[in-house]
């Protein structure tokens, strides 16, 4: 089957990619705990639906060539739960009968070594966006704190939409950390429109955010340059009420992803929280996902 740019799916190979892929991927490299005997080393159907946020049905679908045309998200999402090289990545967009994502378009590909990398931070909150601030990829305990995003799509995804159309969050912020945010957030996306002029969506967004807000157009023609680096907030937890945290922004050279991760402010009961959200809000996250797949 071709799409309308002529890139050509083969359901089966992508099926039989995809099952080899997996077999690879054991669950201590994808971070997840191994419990009981295996038959097989490497991941489960369920457990690569549950990293890449799909359902366990439409991850057998694909793999057996019975679902067709996956979206750049899909394969995106499946990439970075299966760890695969960019050479990888970019051939699974082809099985999967999408372009591969050009040098002019932000990317959310989460290489090996980042994740690694983020592997380690287990016991801190963390979410990873591309250079729109499209959230990609989080841990359960920044799910626990802030509220499973698995159901979200599109735009649900994305801070800057969030934040200044006013949809539901559990974050709050001062009158100063929220004018420091809100500046430093379209600073970042003015020099990423200007580091990705090609990319169509980066543009869509950031237009139909001009129209949308009225404070994002005076912030985007006042023509700040900068980077979202390191404030603080307060999360209001269902449970554990306010928790207060430090957010430290951070990027990995040779990419373009920001890696926000919440620390706790010294002087606070922070860390008490985070010890209750790692047993309690994570259980409940398992708990969600296990009946959804069933």
């Amino acid at each position: 089957m071709a799409d309308n740019r002529g890139v050509t799916q083969d359901n089966t190979a992508l099926g039989t990619a995809l099952r080899q892929w997996r077999d690879r991927t054991s669950p201590q490299d994808a971070g997840l705990p191994v419990n009981g005997v295996r038959r097989a080393p490497g991941l489960r159907r369920e457990e690569l639906a549950q990293l890449a946020g799909l359902s366990v049905d439409y991850v057998v679908r694909l793999e057996r060539g019975r679902a067709t045309s996956p979206s750049p998200q899909v394969l995106a999402a499946l990439s970075r739960a299966l760890r695969l090289s960019q050479a990888e990545r970019d051939h699974l967009f082809l099985l999967g009968g999408q372009a591969v994502p050009s040098a002019g378009q932000v990317s959310q590909h989460v290489g090996p070594g980042v994740q690694r990398l983020l592997d380690q931070l287990r016991g801190t909150p963390f979410s990873v966006h591309d250079a729109a601030w499209n959230l990609i990829s989080w841990n359960a305990l920044w799910a626990a704190l802030i509220g499973d995003p698995s159901a979200s799509r599109g735009r649900e995804r994305n801070v800057a939409w969030r934040h200044f159309t006013h949809l539901p969050t559990r974050v709050s912020h001062t009158p100063d950390e929220e004018a420091r945010f809100e500046t430093a957030l379209v600073s970042d996306l003015r020099t990423s429109s200007a580091r990705y002029p090609a990319d169509t969506e980066l543009r869509s967004l950031i237009a139909d955010l001009r129209n949308e807000s009225r404070r994002f157009d005076e912030l985007w023609r006042s023509h700040s340059v900068g980077f979202h680096t390191a404030d603080s907030k307060t999360i209001h937890h269902p449970e554990l009420g306010p928790v207060t945290v430090d957010c430290d922004t951070l990027t990995v050279p040779g990419s373009d992803l920001r890696i926000a991760v919440f620390s706790a402010p010294s002087g606070t009961s922070t860390s008490e929280q985070f010890a209750l959200l790692s047993t309690i809000g994570i259980q409940a996250i398992a708990a969600a996902a296990h009946d959804a797949g069933q």
